[in-house]
C-alpha cells in the first residue's frame, strides 16, 4: 500500500468518464482540482476511454463500454449485465483500495458503466462515501421524470413498472425493460439508499423532490455548483440577439422559444446540435422567425457568443437541476431568462439578475423576451453584474470547497 503523509488526506473521485464530456464531468474534474490545490491526494476511478485525461491510476479503470456501437449478441448480453451490476468494477476498485486506501470516496455519475456495485465494495471496506446527484435517477428509473415531452411522476410510490409501460428509454421496450430490471436490483440491494452515506444535491428543488419521493432529508446535503468568476471576462460589446446554448432536444423547450422569438420579433441564435435540429429549422422557416443556427460551438467562440448577447435563455420544459450555464452567463456579466421549472428559478433573482417565464408558454416567454429587450443595454449590464456579484459569493469555488470539506468532516474525515 502507498502511504501518504500524516496530514495529507486521500480522496477517491469516481465517475464514468475521466474527460470533460458534459456538465457532470466538468464538476467532477474541477472538484478534483480544487482538492488537489489544497493538498489532498486525489485519485480517479473511471472507465477506460481514448479521450480520458492521463492518470497513473488508469490501470485500475474498468474496460470501455460505448452503448451506441455495433456489437455481437454476446457482447450486448455482457454489457446488459454490467449495466445492472458490474463485478469488474467491484474487482477493480477493490484492487485500487488495496493499493491506495482513500479516506473518503466521492462519486458522480456511475450508472450503466461502473454501476453502483462499487458502493457495496466501498461500504464493505468501511470507506465513507458521498455521491453528487446530477439527475433524478434516485427516484426516476429514466433519470428525467419526463415522458413524451411532458413531466411525469408516475413512478412515485414504487410504481417503477411505468418505465416499461411508457417505454421511457428511447421508446424501446427492450431498453426500458433493462432499466426496469436494473432499478429492481439496485433498490433490492439498497446500493444507493444503504451503501452511500450522503448525497450532494446541487439544487434545493432536487432535494425537495427527492424528499417527496421518500428519501431521508438528513441524507441529502444541498451544495450548489460553482464557477470561478476570475476565469471569465466582462465588458462585452452587446449584440442584437438572445442566445440559447445546449442540446437540441424536446425537453429543452426550443419549439416554445422559437415561437416566442417570432412573436416578440427578437433575433435568436441557437448554438448546439441534437435530434430536433431539422424539425426546428423547418419551424423557423414556417414562422419566418429571425433565428440563426450556429451549430456546435465551444471554448472561446461560445464564450464570445454568450458574452455579446442580450441574455442567455433557458426555456426548459423538464426538471432541470442546477445548470452551470446560468452561472457561466453571470460570470460573463450577462443576465439570464429562464423557465420557471426545476432548479432554474432559484438561480435567477427575478428583475435583478434576470427574468423567469412560465415553462412551455410561448406567449409568456415572448412577453419576457420583449421586456428584456426593452431595457437599456446599461440596465441589462447591471443585471449581469448583479448576477456576477451574487455567484462570486454564494456559488464560488471556495464556497463549494468549504461546504464539501465540512460534509467530509461530518463523516469523520478532517
Amino acid at each position: 500500500m502507498l502511504e501518504t503523509s500524516a496530514k495529507q488526506k486521500r480522496l477517491l473521485a469516481i465517475n464514468n468518464y475521466f474527460y470533460r464530456r458534459g456538465g457532470a464531468e466538468a464538476i467532477f474534474l474541477e472538484q478534483m482540482q480544487l482538492f488537489s490545490d489544497i493538498g489532498w491526494d486525489v485519485i480517479p476511478f473511471a472507465m477506460q476511454h481514448p479521450d480520458n485525461n492521463n492518470s497513473p491510476w488508469s490501470e485500475y479503470f474498468v474496460s470501455e463500454i460505448e452503448y451506441g456501437r455495433e456489437s455481437s449478441l454476446m457482447t450486448k448480453v455482457a454489457q446488459a449485465g454490467k449495466i445492472i451490476y458490474s463485478f469488474e468494477a467491484q474487482r477493480s476498485i477493490e484492487s485500487l483500495i488495496e493499493q491506495a486506501r482513500p479516506d473518503i470516496a466521492h462519486a458522480h455519475n456511475v450508472y450503466h458503466h461502473l454501476s453502483p456495485s462499487v458502493f457495496a465494495t466501498l461500504k464493505k471496506a468501511n470507506i465513507p462515501t458521498v455521491m453528487t446527484v446530477h439527475d433524478l435517477k434516485l427516484a426516476c428509473p429514466a433519470y428525467k421524470m419526463l415522458v413524451n415531452g411532458h413531466v411525469c411522476e408516475e413512478c412515485r410510490g414504487g410504481k417503477i413498472y411505468n418505465v416499461l409501460r411508457h417505454r421511457c428509454i428511447k421508446g424501446s421496450t427492450v431498453l426500458s425493460g433493462l432499466v426496469f430490471l436494473e432499478t429492481i436490483v439496485h433498490r433490492g440491494l439498497g446500493l444507493y439508499r444503504h451503501k452511500v452515506d450522503k448525497f450532494v444535491v446541487p439544487s434545493r428543488f432536487y432535494r425537495e423532490k427527492l424528499i417527496e419521493w421518500g428519501w431521508p432529508a438528513e441524507q441529502l446535503i444541498y451544495i450548489p455548483n460553482f464557477v470561478d468568476t476570475q476565469e471569465f471576462t466582462t465588458g462585452w460589446d452587446e449584440g442584437d440577439y438572445f442566445v440559447f446554448a445546449g442540446r437540441l432536444a424536446p425537453e429543452k423547450g426550443l419549439v416554445t422559444l422559437i415561437k416566442a422569438a417570432a412573436m416578440a420579433k427578437q433575433r435568436l441564435v441557437i448554438a448546439g446540435t441534437g435530434p430536433d435540429e431539422a424539425m426546428l429549422k423547418a419551424l423557423v422557416q414556417e414562422l419566418g422567425a429571425d433565428v440563426t443556427f450556429a451549430g456546435y460551438v465551444s471554448g472561446q467562440n461560445l464564450t464570445r457568443l454568450i458574452g455579446e448577447s442580450k441574455a442567455l435563455v433557458l426555456p426548459s420544459e423538464w426538471y432541470e437541476n442546477a445548470p452551470v450555464s446560468i452561472l457561466e452567463a453571470y460570470a460573463l456579466g450577462k443576465p439570464v431568462i429562464g423557465a420557471a421549472i426545476g432548479g432554474i428559478p432559484e438561480m435567477i433573482r427575478d428583475g435583478e439578475t434576470g427574468m423567469t417565464a412560465i415553462s412551455g408558454d410561448a406567449n409568456d416567454l415572448a412577453r419576457v423576451l420583449a421586456a428584456m429587450a426593452d431595457l437599456t443595454p446599461a440596465a441589462r449590464a447591471r443585471m449581469g453584474a448583479d448576477g456576477r456579484d451574487w455567484i462570486s459569493r454564494d456559488f464560488s469555488a471556495a464556497a463549494f470547497r468549504d461546504r464539501t470539506v465540512d460534509l467530509y468532516a461530518s463523516l469523520g474525515v478532517s
